[in-house]
């Protein structure tokens, strides 16, 4: 039977930690997220309870403002932390909008 040399096999040590390291932080940015969203549906509760609409541009602009700053200062991407945080936000008036019909 032929050998399996795979590149995964035949991958060094180091890179197996570092998969490892990005494994692991995959796994906080799901939980964070989570989190994120459990706060978030309760603001979305409180939206409702109160009759405020689930969309609140000025913040939603200012928190793009500051994500692109602090994307920036950490060197990332701004566009892409910009694209990311949108990706979220849009998710949090869907689920506000849900919210919301339920009553």
């Amino acid at each position: 039977m032929p050998e399996d040399t795979t590149a995964e096999q035949a991958a060094p040590e180091d890179l197996w930690r570092l998969r490892r390291s990005i494994d692991n932080i995959d796994t906080a940015l799901v939980a964070m997220l989570a989190e994120r969203f459990r706060v978030t549906r309760e603001v979305g509760q409180l939206k409702a309870r109160h009759r405020l609409e689930a969309v609140d541009v000025a913040r939603e602009e200012a928190k793009v403002a500051r994500l692109r700053e602090n994307a920036a200062r950490a060197g990332l991407d701004e566009d892409f932390a910009e694209e990311f945080i949108r990706r979220v936000m849009a998710e949090v008036v869907r689920q506000h909008r849900e919210i919301a019909k339920k009553g």
